[in-house]
């Protein structure tokens, strides 16, 4: 039985591409440079993405419909085509955004991600344009902080390319792997997969135009910390810290880490949080539980600026958990610190760009 291109393409009619339900012909996903050769058939099939799920399942389809409408003995040869726009380049990443900030600490459990989302939306209630990236990829806490655990966020086509498209409340462009993960499931992932994560929720997002683009970072220094550094030209760096002496030999491994000589990331200042404990019916009180200052002597040790001193109440909790930051509050004694201290980490980023020139990315190899 001899074989020719209209043949195919009748057997083909009979695919459908599960994504529409259209068969793959009519859907304009067979290309047009059938050849035969004896029993030998070629052709290639385009798809819209490279990880199309269905491209597997599709291709073994054509080839069963060619054998069973066609001829069983051909020999078929598919080639498959997925046509989508790379990522830029890594240092044209993000082009929109002015400043790009890392919010870091030494170790867990000093309040990194409560003063990274009280920063946010006192920067956004400034009027500035703000982002949050939540790459605390195995602990991510964001979500719960904004009340919006149950967040899926879509997919928009932006100049040719698929883009997650950022959660927003208060004023702040979200994003966190909490979104795509199960609440109640650990997250088990080696730190190449982790890694690709949080590339994939800088690259393939549509963050559009930001003043501030704030990375609550992931506590001590691992695998994200440099994929972060050699994936972006981060502005600087804040460094989050109790008054704590364990605490604070922690900080410094951290504001040694952007401090060395291959990452040179500037470090814009140091946070104390906790720094004493106020009660709510004595605001004028003070009790160092957790040590007095320890932040404001290892600024001044290393030469660096003390952004700002957070104390503790119980608003401060209560409001992470209900997911409204304290910071909203503006005229509560947390919301005027949380906001004293957005002023300050405008002026420091200000200075830091009228006095240094732009931190360049980590370049693996780099010398």
């Amino acid at each position: 039985m001899a074989i020719y291109p209209k043949l195919i393409l009748d057997a083909l009619t009979n695919v459908r591409y599960p994504g529409t339900g259209k068969d793959i012909v009519s859907a304009g996903m067979v290309e047009d440079n059938i050849r035969i050769e004896g029993n030998k058939v070629s052709f290639s099939m385009k798809f819209e993405k490279p990880n199309d799920p269905f491209i597997k399942s599709v291709v073994k389809a054509a080839e069963t419909a060619i054998h069973t409408y066609a001829d069983k003995d051909a020999e078929v040869i598919i080639e498959v085509n997925a046509k989508q726009l790379a990522r830029p380049e890594p240092d044209k990443l993000l082009p929109q955004v002015k400043n790009i900030l890392a919010i870091s600490s030494g170790k867990g459990g000093v309040g990194k991600s409560t003063v990274s989302a009280n920063l946010a939306v006192s920067l956004a209630a400034m009027g500035y344009k703000v982002g949050l990236l939540d790459a605390d990829i195995f602990g991510p806490s964001i979500p719960k902080m904004f009340g919006i655990e149950k967040a899926r966020p879509v997919i928009e086509k932006v100049e040719g390319r698929d883009l997650i498209v950022p959660e927003e409340k208060y004023g702040v462009k979200i994003l966190s792997i909490g979104f795509f993960v199960n609440q109640e499931d650990a997250v088990l992932w080696r730190g190449g997969m982790a890694s690709n994560a949080l590339k994939q929720l800088i690259a393939d997002a549509h963050w559009g135009e930001l003043d501030y683009f704030l990375i609550d970072l992931p506590p001590g220094t691992s695998d994200i910390q440099l994929t972060l550094v050699q994936t972006l030209s981060i502005t600087g760096a804040i460094v989050v810290s109790t008054p704590q002496q364990v605490a604070l030999a922690d900080a410094r491994k951290g504001i040694s880490m952007f401090q060395g000589e291959k990452v040179n990331v500037p470090v814009l200042g140091l946070v104390e949080n906790m720094a004493w404990f106020t009660p709510a019916e004595l605001p004028s009180n003070r009790y160092y539980i957790f040590g007095k200052e320890g932040c404001k002597q290892l600024a001044e040790e290393l030469n660096l600026t003390l952004l700002g001193q957070i104390p503790i109440v119980q608003s401060i909790c209560e409001s992470g958990d209900s997911g409204a930051p304290v910071a909203l509050s503006q005229d509560s004694v947390t919301g005027q610190a949380f906001l004293a201290l957005a002023n300050r980490v405008v002026e420091q980023t200000e200075f830091r760009n009228a006095h240094q020139a732009p931190t360049e990315r980590v370049v693996v190899g780099k010398k």
